[in-house]
């Protein structure tokens, strides 16, 4: 919706961005705020289009009703459109910051124009709902009597915990680490993600009635029999922390890392922990190396300049993706599978593609440099996926003093909790869950990352919210917590 010729007389504006000289002296995001007069044109340019790609299945995994708070912004009633955006996104402050954007992919515009900057006045809208003090806790007006468990506190155990609680459950999270919000507090970097942001919606979560408690392993800390004796329902919101390994010689020396131990201990740095020199792993002064091109691999990279490496090198094993679309082979409205350069891109650092490191060398114990060559993917005759083969002659070796695997992740943590629970696993190592995301355990439900795979905020978001629903129907015969309409594994 928004203006009828908006799309016509506005091109796509982002806010600006602060100068690399500027965020590489310090943590903060990397992006300024809108003007309201910038925001309202973005909006504006949205189409009243017959059928909105942006929320379907091929768009928004939570269904946000993005047609609808686009032409709020553009009229100026901003805390209607704050109501239409939590609808359906318990967190609009995260996705605003974190989420790719599949929704501006699928947006109508994106055919042929640049589609309109609907990630950005999301942020807007959220942040609008915080300054004037429109966001406020929301507490039931009865409470059930149920207790809930609620396990993990990323993305999808808070949207669970918060749906379940506003069901009028007495929910409980329970957090293995020091402090809430798992991958969002811990994973992801300060400059992507501002902590007070993930604080203050933790807060309006406790005075709503969510019980948090931190630095307690379940299966370990609190045990599992406790846990069933504790509670009517059980939600397993682990996460997919199970990271993929470089089985290569050398792997075992000194100075290799997994990419979100590195991230984790620096965002613990930032919000003031303390290591000693032997257990420290920073970028500082030393030549780095990161093995693997997604996003994880880019906050390790944005990451290293901010701790003053020298020099990076981001190493992905398949080919660089093309500048452009295939309409023949990746149409609209699906994800464009297309080069991207994200923000830590742009600081520096050195990027390449077909690399396969074949062995990690060092010298009493510590890593001292990586040799890898370079591959090509031929095509297979039935079409399969393609042949590496490494390309004669074209070994290299580069010194480096720290190297950090962000290759993804495998699946959930199989052992513990999930091994006294009994929960059966399907054949990607992940929970098993029904259409109502119950595990093969009555009582007990999965939801985001463990359930699904490693995967995008918006879908742990989406994942939380379809799990609770479930958890609500299954301990009270009904539930009037609203559908999901986008698109979650193993969920309607």
């Amino acid at each position: 919706m928004g203006k009828t010729t908006g799309f016509m007389e506005w091109e796509r504006e982002l806010p600006d961005k602060r100068s690399v000289a500027d965020r590489l002296a310090d943590w903060r995001e990397v992006y300024a705020n809108w003007s309201e007069d910038q925001a309202r044109s973005q909006a504006g340019r949205c189409m009243d289009c017959g059928v909105p790609f942006c929320n379907s299945s091929m768009g928004c995994p939570l269904g946000n009703l993005i047609p609808d708070w686009n032409d709020l912004v553009y009229s100026g009633d901003w805390e209607a459109a704050l109501s239409e955006l939590h609808a359906t996104n318990n967190f609009p402050e995260f996705t605003g910051r974190v989420c790719p954007a599949p929704c501006e992919a699928a947006c109508t515009l994106n055919i042929n124009q640049n589609p309109v900057a609907i990630e950005m006045i999301e942020k807007s809208i959220s942040e609008r709902g915080w300054e004037e003090g429109w966001i406020k806790p929301e507490p039931p007006s009865r409470r059930s009597g149920k207790k809930i468990a609620v396990i993990g506190s990323g993305p999808a155990g808070l949207a669970a915990a918060q749906q379940l609680n506003r069901a009028g459950h007495l929910v409980t999270v329970f957090e293995r680490d020091e402090v809430i919000g798992g991958l969002l507090t811990l994973g992801i970097p300060h400059f992507k993600l501002e902590k007070t942001v993930v604080s203050r919606r933790v807060k309006q979560m406790e005075d709503e009635g969510v019980e948090f408690r931190t630095s307690t392993w379940v299966g370990r800390d609190y045990p599992t029999d406790q846990l069933k004796a504790d509670f009517h329902a059980i939600v397993l919101c682990g996460g997919a922390t199970v990271p993929r390994d470089l089985p290569v010689p050398g792997r075992e020396l000194d100075g290799v890392h997994f990419a979100m131990d590195y991230l984790k201990q620096s965002n613990r740095r930032n919000q003031g922990a303390e290591f000693g020199p032997d257990d420290t792993i920073t970028a500082e002064g030393k030549n780095v190396v990161i093995l693997g091109g997604g996003d994880t691999g880019a906050d390790c990279l944005g990451t290293s300049h901010r701790q003053g490496a020298l020099e990076t090198w981001q190493y992905e094993l398949l080919p660089i993706p093309p500048t452009e679309r295939d309409n023949d082979t990746n149409p609209w409205p699906q994800w464009p599978m297309t080069f991207r350069t994200s923000s830590a891109h742009e600081e520096g650092g050195i990027r390449d593609y077909d690399i396969l490191t074949k062995r990690l060398n060092g010298e009493n114990g510590k890593l001292k440099s990586l040799t890898a060559v370079r591959v090509n993917w031929e095509p297979v005759p039935d079409g399969g996926r393609p042949k590496m083969v490494e390309v004669p002659g074209s070994e290299f070796t580069v010194e480096t003093e720290l190297i950090l695997l962000a290759m993804g992740f495998l699946h959930g943590e199989q052992g513990g909790l999930l091994s006294d629970l009994g929960v059966e696993l399907d054949d990607r190592g992940n929970v098993a869950t029904d259409i109502n995301f119950m595990t093969s355990v009555d009582g007990v439900f999965a939801g985001g990352d463990m359930q699904r795979g490693q995967s995008l905020v918006v879908h742990a978001i989406a994942g939380g919210r379809r799990t609770a629903r479930g958890v609500d129907a299954w301990v009270m015969g009904q539930t009037s917590l609203p559908r999901v309409t986008g698109y979650v594994r193993g969920g309607v």
